[in-house]
């Protein structure tokens, strides 16, 4: 497990653009048990493709897009196990992944994206994905 004091910057970087930190199995069973409209779910990560590409191209993409999903949601994989394992049950089929960021509609996965199409890409390559899933699946205001 990872130190709180080392972890809390990365769990602030999405926390302060208004991602709920889900740090328990049941915070996570409450929010996937009551999801309405469109949920943006990251499984954060000490890892540098989280801090190089996944947090600033989710960041990016909320920032861009004149489309969002409803809620934003937050795991942290090797800090949050409990949580992390139980949003790892409602990312199936796909295998655990971290980082990984998915989008729920009404409940249902619809887009998924693993840890090996964020590796090797840009912040902008992200956001630009993630705008286009965004226009797909989320609702316009």
């Amino acid at each position: 497990m990872y130190p709180p004091h080392l972890v809390a910057p990365m769990k602030d970087d999405l926390l302060s653009v208004g991602f709920e930190d889900l740090n328990t199995a049941e915070k996570v069973d409450e929010v996937m048990e009551n999801a309405e409209g469109t949920m943006l779910v990251v499984v954060n990560s000490v890892c540098g493709c989280a801090a190089g590409a996944a947090r600033p191209g989710v960041k990016a993409a909320l920032n861009l897009s004149g489309i969002k999903p409803d809620k934003l949601v937050t795991v942290f994989a090797g800090v949050d196990f409990e949580a992390t394992a139980r949003m790892r049950e409602y990312l199936l089929p796909y295998p655990p992944s971290s980082p990984a960021i998915g989008i729920f509609k009404d409940g249902e996965l619809v887009h998924f994206i693993e840890r090996h199409h964020i590796e090797g890409r840009s912040a902008q390559m992200i956001a630009q994905h993630l705008e286009m899933a965004f226009e797909e699946f989320c609702e316009k205001a």
